[in-house]
């Protein structure tokens, strides 16, 4: 009995002995060895390690790409206007040793650090450029010179900067305002202008139209007077024709069209002499009887 407790006391020692002295390393650490509070190595590779206990003691830090998502800061342009600009930065530790020495293996230390060196960045790059071209033309040279700037101040700190990222640059409200009010005049100004030159080739459209409404009318007009005068000609013609075959018939002719048109109504007077050539065919038909 003696025998197997022993045994078993043994076995409870190795065990305590063993989960002292065995550590892991996930794929997504890095970890740091210490012998009486000084580093002794560094390079561990992802899986099960041994160690000395109560001599040595492991850290571990995330080796994942972590986030810097700085406060918006207000920035001075080239022509000493404000902007406010929103970034972040993309980092990971790549020196698990040099990160400890520096920033005493706290996150919150290095996000600190990393804010400053990219907030002193982006103070250079603005102070360099105006508004027009920060915003627009030069925005992914800036965020590349900041990459390569922070990294190169970094490096020596055991971390690398991956990508640094302006999200949004926007202008101070009074300056805003002045902006937009500018932006709004000059809109203005511009589809006054349109407008302007939209009347002008209106009145040209239009003149043009009533010129050639005039073009078109007035040949019309000389169209329809020049079959109007070879229809009257035509129509001369014919009387002259009809008279000459039978004159006597065509005055008869025209002597009843002349009464059928002058006692159209029975109220119509005439006042003639008795003998007149107006009633000539009157005369002709009393003496026929």
């Amino acid at each position: 009995m003696g025998i197997v407790r022993l045994a078993g006391v043994v076995v409870v020692v190795l065990a305590v002995v063993a989960m002292f002295s065995l550590f892991t390393v996930d794929e997504r650490e890095k970890a740091i060895m210490f012998r009486f509070g000084e580093i002794v190595k560094t390079d561990f590779e992802p899986g099960l390690h041994f160690k000395l206990p109560v001599v040595n003691n492991i850290r571990k830090f995330d080796s994942r790409i972590l986030t810097v998502d700085a406060s918006p800061e207000e920035f001075l342009t080239s022509e000493k206007k404000n902007v406010i600009v929103d970034s972040f930065v993309k980092w990971r530790i790549t020196d698990p040793g040099e990160y400890y020495k520096a920033m005493g293996g706290d996150e919150r230390n290095a996000s600190n650090r990393i804010s400053q060196i990219v907030k002193d960045g982006l103070r250079n790059e603005f102070g360099k450029r105006t508004i027009q071209e920060a915003v627009s033309g030069e925005r992914s040279q800036i965020m590349d010179n900041l990459k390569i700037s922070s990294r190169s101040q970094l490096t020596e700190f055991g971390i690398e900067i991956v990508d640094v990222r302006v999200k949004r640059i926007d202008l101070p409200r009074n300056v805003s305002t002045s902006v937009y009010d500018r932006m709004e005049a000059e809109r203005g100004r511009v589809a006054k202008d349109l407008r302007s030159k939209g009347e002008e080739e209106a009145e040209k459209v239009q003149a043009d139209a009533d010129r050639q409404r005039e073009i078109i009318i007035a040949e019309a007009y000389r169209d329809s007077e020049q079959i109007k005068g070879v229809g009257d000609a035509e129509s001369a013609k014919i009387y002259a024709n009809a008279y000459n075959g039978d004159p006597e018939f065509y005055s008869f002719y025209r002597s009843l069209n002349a009464y059928k048109t002058s006692f159209s109504n029975k109220d119509d007077v005439i006042v003639l002499e008795p003998d007149a050539e107006f009633f000539k065919y009157f005369k002709k038909s009393k003496s026929g009887k």
